[in-house]
């Protein structure tokens, strides 16, 4: 597992304090900075190419720099495994934005650089900046940014990224050496340019992730939860670092990589632009399992009590019964590869802004799996592979337009279409902080849904399209200089809903699923006070397949100011995470797949933080005492069943910038 190495860091930032003592001895006293924040700004590719070249100061504000959701490149509620960087699935239901073709395996995506939202510089001077978290349960997260402009109109930039986190729960947990469980490396590689006469615009980045999550499948679901070891004779719950856990030897792999390329020319200004988009993307993804004899044989010590709902692989007995290729070893593998074409008109005026565009998109789909066979006149049976692969050419046509008056009221609608297969369309309606939206989307299966080949699962479907309709409704703004409320509330009808059933394997509803809810953000001030709120309130009564807790909560309270005659802006206060017992969706490290339970009900459970950011000159840091109320209300608390939250943590946190 690729690790970073305290003393590494403190080498490093050692060099950093002693070269910049350097320089202080160097220039004069009166000598102010001239390179900072305000000297490096950033852009992002759609505001360019909606005719809004709007270029940001670096973001050197302290919120949130202690919450772990603002530790990835996502920021939104997930469920996960219980540790940094895991395999995770959006808490909160989220109506799917993209048609046609797709993998469908996407636990990892909350971590990866997304080409189509990754932010460029422009940079009066070379840009650096270093981001470190540390974790006293092993917890790890660590980027290296440099930027610099090489001409006044070209710049680039390349980022390194590593996540890492260390098994909390099975004998792994209790062994130094084998602690490590997640590994998470990522790298992105980006540039802008600019003509002289500002006619033409190019964007391009390379990223690249690469993870292993070693795969525990979780505690051994007993049903009995007891417990014996070293004369002690209990409950799972109370001992659960030490209780032993499913898997030992298997592991998942991710890859991916992206290309992407927008480049944009003004034909009359911002009236009229043409405009071509190009992505290459590869992902994947391999599970494996070297020992399924020993998986059978842990687990035949447990076989009266077993949830079977639970058990990664739903038959462990000595026969080849529930293998479809090798008792002895399963690799499964999947391979999607996608090179997409976007050529579109775009413009804006005063009053209307419009977009139009055809797309055509190519996709190769390969799956592969170890299979026995013989050889002729030979008893002995070996294990080679067994590929199937598939290819997919697609033709997409649409647009969006949009009319405005100032920034009091716009009237949007979009919709894309996918020739004689899916289409999505959206419109909003807005005035002043008010607005409405109405969507719908036509969706096809993913890849994964409709097919699989491995050692364990097979299937083969031929599901119809799943249609998605929502109404939404919400208000945000400003009251008065220190308070912010933002109000929203939708209803969702789906309609032959796909999800994966209690037995893990893909299954169409053919029902409604209608679900309905509404969220408040609040934020006020008084004086150094601040008080955040964020609550979603969720009703899946007449949606029995849509896992989502009825209640989830963040709020926190804390002091910001300056210190130390403002040589310190800190904040200091305390944050709770709460929601509500519901089925939490099963995790199936096999399919890398969450799927429907209703054996397991997560409790509720607050998890609590003491925090202290703080601000001093080009470092943010912060120092926090993450889940303080550990064993206070119960021993254990699961965001996936059988997958146990982080205990308490010390954890310690930077980000540097250098702005020369």
């Amino acid at each position: 597992m690729k690790r970073i190495s305290s003393a590494f860091l403190l080498f490093v930032t050692g060099l950093l304090l002693l070269s910049q003592h350097a320089v202080a001895q160097i220039i004069d006293d009166t000598t102010k900075l001239y390179y900072n924040p305000k000297t490096t700004l950033q852009l992002y590719e759609q505001d360019v190419l909606r005719g809004r070249y709007t270029e940001q100061p670096v973001d050197t504000l302290l919120n949130n720099l202690h919450n772990e959701r603002y530790w990835y490149n996502d920021t939104a509620f997930y469920q996960h495994l219980g540790n940094v960087g895991t395999a995770s699935q959006p808490m909160l239901y989220q109506v799917p934005d993209q048609i046609g073709v797709r993998l469908g395996k996407t636990i990892f995506d909350r971590y990866a650089y997304q080409p189509n939202k990754i932010n460029y510089f422009n940079t009066r001077s070379p840009y650096t900046h270093l981001y470190y978290v540390q974790g006293g349960r092993g917890e790890q997260a660590f980027e290296a940014l440099h930027t610099r402009n090489i001409t006044p109109r070209w710049n680039a930039g390349i980022a390194y990224q590593i996540l890492s986190a260390n098994q909390q729960i099975g004998q792994a947990a209790l062994d130094r050496s084998t602690r490590g469980f997640i590994d998470n490396q990522a790298v992105k590689a980006f540039s802008h340019y600019r003509s002289e006469n500002e006619k033409y615009d190019v964007f391009l980045n390379f990223t690249y992730m690469k993870v292993e999550q070693i795969e525990s499948g979780g505690i051994v679901p007993d049903t009995s939860l007891s417990y014996q070891r070293n004369g002690y004779d209990g409950s799972f719950l109370e001992r659960f670092a030490e209780a032993p856990v499913q898997l030992t030897q298997a592991s998942n792999e991710e890859s991916r990589a992206n290309f992407h390329l927008t480049h944009i020319y003004r034909l009359a200004k911002e009236n009229l632009k043409a405009y071509h988009t190009f992505d290459w993307k590869r992902q994947q993804n391999t599970f494996a399992d070297d020992k399924l004899s020993i998986y059978r044989q842990n687990m035949a010590q447990y076989a009266t009590n077993l949830d079977p709902a639970f058990l990664v692989y739903p038959n462990f007995s000595e026969t080849v019964t529930g293998y479809n290729f090798t008792p002895v070893r399963t690799k499964d593998a999947t391979a999607y590869r996608e090179l997409q074409n976007v050529f579109g008109l775009i413009g804006k005026n005063m009053l209307s802004s419009y977009n139009a565009y055809a797309k055509l998109r190519n996709a190769n789909m390969t799956f592969t799996a170890k299979s026995p066979f013989k050889v002729p006149e030979d008893t002995t049976t070996f294990y080679g592979d067994k590929r199937l692969s598939d290819t997919y050419t697609q033709v997409f046509v649409g647009g969006d337009i949009r009319v405005f008056y100032k920034d009091l009221a716009e009237l949007t609608g979009e919709a894309e279409y996918q020739v004689a297969s899916d289409y999505r369309i959206k419109g909003k309606a807005r005035i002043g902080g008010a607005y409405a939206t109405v969507e719908r989307v036509l969706l096809s299966p993913t890849r994964v849904e409709n097919f699989i080949l491995s050692n364990h699962y097979a299937w083969d479907n031929d599901f119809e399209t799943s249609v998605t309709d929502q109404l939404g409704f919400g208000y945000e703004s400003k009251l008065g200089k220190r308070q912010f409320v933002r109000l929203s509330a939708h209803y969702t009808n789906i309609k032959r809903y796909i999800y994966f059933n209690e037995e893990a394997v893909p299954q169409q509803q053919s029902g409604n699923q209608r679900l309905w809810g509404a969220s408040l953000s609040h934020h006020i001030q008084f004086g150094p006070l601040h008080l955040k709120n964020f609550g979603t309130y969720t009703n899946t009564e007449e949606a029995n397949k849509v896992r989502v807790p009825e209640w989830l909560l963040e709020s926190s309270v804390y002091l910001e100011g300056f210190l130390f005659k403002k040589a310190l802006f800190s904040q200091l206060g305390v944050q709770a995470t709460y929601f509500s017992s519901y089925f939490a969706d099963g995790y199936m490290p096999v399919t890398q797949q969450f799927y429907v339970q209703d054996q397991f009900q997560v409790q509720a459970y607050p998890v609590v933080e003491v925090f202290l950011n703080a601000d001093i000159k080009s470092v943010n840091l912060f120092l926090k005492m993450s889940h303080v109320n550990d064993s206070l209300l119960d021993p254990v608390y699961f965001l996936t069943p059988y997958y146990p939250g982080m205990r308490r943590s010390f954890v310690f946190g930077l980000k540097w910038m250098f702005f020369d």
